[in-house]
């Protein structure tokens, strides 16, 4: 089997809250999505989806992902994509870096990988759990009444976990974190992300003035290593790291540097399910949890974020991100059905989704 033909797709994902604001005066109203198809001289199709949150959340943006995958499809051309490890090293022979570019080829691997054996992607990448998967909200920050709204109107709907953003002002965030928490029930999960918008001072400050007893992880709370490590060192509140774990060399030192409790797992932020795969395992050996998410993305993006978190034991797992709930379009069909808060992965073949080509339109660019 060997790859005959990758086509590019566009597709702007508008954000379906409206506006999503970050930390740092960040807003975002749509996404720019990248789709690829790989398509084998055998007639197999597969699928994968990278779509950067924005151009100031890491290093990577819309473009970017284009370009490098012009960089890179055509070395592809002739390899057989079931033999994942040698495609990425294809990908990092072609261009150095660029992970949000070789995300959606690699992922559309796998999906090939498992059409071709009739197996799911979860059970290729190591065999699926019993675990059904609870579902995390991503609260926007906003007022303090707003955001305890926003959860409010997630837990109505079945989610069990929440990702709550902050990183103004020490008080503004402290009351951010209390107002979200305030109506907590046992087994729900919140995790307090800055997306990197603090500094040392602030985020203590801040830690300082919650009220007493209220159970949360910080994510990403400063911009750098050290700050993050000085931080840890200070407080007894779980930190998770996000921004700044981003390949197999910062898992590696997150666990040499004991930096943090946890990590975030985003698919194209961290290279796809072949990367994926590796940084799991890395972080099972050490005592991570994780939580599988994506920087956003469609319902492409989803199943992949459904198969990688299908792998991870319950243990360790703190969540899945149901991105789909995040944007305004649907670009694919399958059988991902969110249940009382929670998700489980498919048994059909691949990633188990169907594009929608009315949606997808015609290819930007091909390579043949």
């Amino acid at each position: 089997m060997r790859i005959a033909r990758i086509d590019v797709f566009q597709v702007d994902l508008p954000y379906s809250g409206g506006v999503y604001l970050l930390s740092g005066g960040r807003e975002y109203r749509s996404f720019d999505a990248t789709m690829v198809r790989i398509t084998t001289d055998t007639g197999i199709e597969g699928w994968g989806e990278s779509t950067p949150f924005g151009s100031t959340y890491i290093a990577s943006h819309a473009l970017g992902v284009r370009a490098g995958i012009a960089e890179i499809a055509p070395q592809l051309l002739g390899m057989d994509p079931r033999h994942v490890d040698r495609i990425n090293e294809a990908m990092d022979t072609a261009l150095l870096g660029h992970l949000h570019a070789k995300t959606a080829i690699d992922v559309a691997c796998w999906d090939v990988f498992g059409k071709a054996t009739g197996m799911p992607v979860c059970d290729l990448l190591g065999g699926r759990t019993n675990v059904r998967m609870p579902i995390i909200s991503s609260i926007y920050m906003g007022e303090p009444s707003e955001m305890r709204r926003r959860v409010a109107e997630h837990r109505a709907q079945g989610y069990l976990c929440h990702s709550v953003k902050i990183g103004g002002d020490p008080s503004e965030d402290a009351a951010r974190i209390a107002e979200s928490l305030a109506d907590k029930r046992p087994g729900e999960f919140f995790l307090v992300d800055a997306n990197g918008g603090m500094t040392v001072e602030s985020a203590l400050r801040m830690l300082r003035l919650l009220p007493p007893g209220l159970d949360f992880v910080l994510e990403a709370p400063c911009a750098t290593w050290r700050e993050i490590v000085s931080l840890r060192r200070r407080t007894n509140v779980p930190i998770i790291f996000d921004e700044l774990a981003t390949d197999d060399d910062s898992i590696a030192k997150l666990i040499a540097d004991d930096a943090a409790e946890g990590f975030g797992l985003k698919i194209s932020k961290n290279g796809g399910l072949t990367r994926g795969r590796r940084q799991r395992d890395m972080a099972l050996a050490a005592g991570l949890t994780m939580s599988v998410q994506e920087t956003t993305g469609s319902d492409i993006a989803f199943a992949a974020i459904v198969h990688m978190g299908q792998t991870v034991p319950e243990k360790y797992l703190r969540s899945v991100l149901e991105c789909r709930d995040m944007v305004a379009v649907q670009t694919a069909d399958g059988d991902f059905p969110v249940v009382d808060g929670r998700v489980t992965a498919p048994t059909t073949p691949g990633l188990g989704i169907t594009p929608r080509m009315d949606v997808l339109g015609e290819p930007v660019a091909s390579y043949f």
